[in-house]
């Protein structure tokens, strides 16, 4: 199987996980983060030159200090990546530190210069191996797609400190390197995001100077796939735990005349279901509308400023049909009942664009 397949799979995987809240919980994060994650890493097989005292490895030919000319290939091997970061917006800028290792299945020269064995192409040796230690700097789009997904896209650029070691030969250089990251982000709870990730990470142009012979490499650039899965840890104070906590503003009490004239009732984020405390106030108001001789209601839904302006609208006016259907469960005619929607347009409380805001999630119900 294709680590391409092994990605995709990891992907639909999470697909399937994807239920319960919308895509406005997708980059939800806001503030700082931590991420751990692991996975395998390929190495894609690329040329090199030997140059100096190339005899001490036994791929030199008539000459010893011709240059001779080879690939590398690898195995498939493993990585570990931690990151912190900061969220804000959908964006996220983070600092990555990572892992790489993969073996050598081969060292291939040009046929023939294999002194012992002529004509033979192929070297190996045991214990090679790439291992390579990264600092990148990332910034990344978590862009929604639908309830808890959200796809990632992204750059880094940093340092790469290949280590190399082939049979005797061993050296380690740090060189400029730059990635493309696309992944997945699943929302487990409002702090925790699993996640799957795939990078292509690119280090120009590799030399090495072994102290064994000595010994020049002059390698190709290398280029990495790696392909990880791994949890995302928001550090942010629990502000959905808080806005659980913080009860909502209670309703006025009715009196015994005349009945209330204005109630409001609030919701949870993203939502236009009736709560138990919002389906008491709905409860004292149609005991107000039915105690009046002629009653007019008008129902006014809002939102806060997280999330479009038209997904926003549409959910004020899921919210005032709620409490419209509510009351109607209740007697009040449905006829003597209008409602509309404001969106974020009237907050009860001004704040940002795209700022959680218990109390302007809320729908008012005034009697006339």
């Amino acid at each position: 199987m294709s680590h391409k397949t092994t990605l995709l799979g990891a992907a639909a995987s999470i697909v399937l996980l994807a239920s319960g809240v919308t895509a406005a919980d997708a980059g939800h994060f806001n503030g700082w983060y931590v991420g751990l994650e692991g996975g395998a890493n390929w190495v894609q097989d690329n040329n090199f030159t030997l140059t100096g005292n190339v005899c001490a490895l036994e791929v030199c030919g008539a000459e010893p200090n011709v240059a001779q000319f080879g690939s590398a290939n690898y195995n498939t091997g493993w990585s570990a990546i931690a990151t912190v970061g900061y969220a804000f917006n959908n964006w996220r800028v983070e600092l990555e530190g990572g892992y790489r290792r993969n073996k050598f299945s081969a060292a291939v020269f040009d046929p023939g210069d294999v002194i012992e064995t002529p004509g033979d192409s192929i070297a190996i040796y045991g214990n090679s191996r790439l291992t390579e230690y990264t600092i990148m700097a990332n910034a990344l789009y978590d862009l929604p797609l639908m309830d808890r997904l959200s796809l990632s896209l992204g750059v880094g650029v940093g340092a790469d400190d290949a280590q190399v070691r082939i049979g005797p030969l061993r050296d380690n250089q740090w060189n400029f390197a730059y990635q493309g990251i696309v992944g997945l982000n699943y929302v487990l709870t409002h702090r925790l995001d699993l996640f799957v990730d795939f990078r292509y990470l690119r280090v120009p142009n590799v030399d090495y100077s072994a102290s064994f012979g000595p010994i020049q490499i002059h390698s190709q650039d290398y280029q990495k796939e790696t392909a990880t899965i791994g949890l995302r840890f928001d550090l942010w104070p629990d502000e959905e735990a808080m806005e659980v906590a913080a009860p909502p503003p209670l309703a006025p009490e009715l009196p015994p005349a005349p009945p209330a004239q204005s109630f409001m009732i609030f919701f949870g984020f993203n939502k236009c279901n009736i709560t138990p405390e919002a389906d008491n106030v709905l409860g004292q108001a149609a005991q107000a509308a039915h105690q009046m001789s002629t009653v007019t209601v008008q129902i006014v839904g809002h939102t806060d400023t997280k999330g479009t302006n038209a997904y926003n609208q549409k959910l004020s006016e899921c919210r005032a049909h709620a409490a419209k259907s509510n009351m109607v469960a209740k007697g009040v005619s449905a006829n003597s009942i209008a409602t509309s929607g404001k969106g974020e347009t009237e907050l009860l409380v001004q704040t940002a664009d795209g700022v959680k805001e218990p109390q302007n999630r809320r729908a008012t119900i005034d009697l006339q």
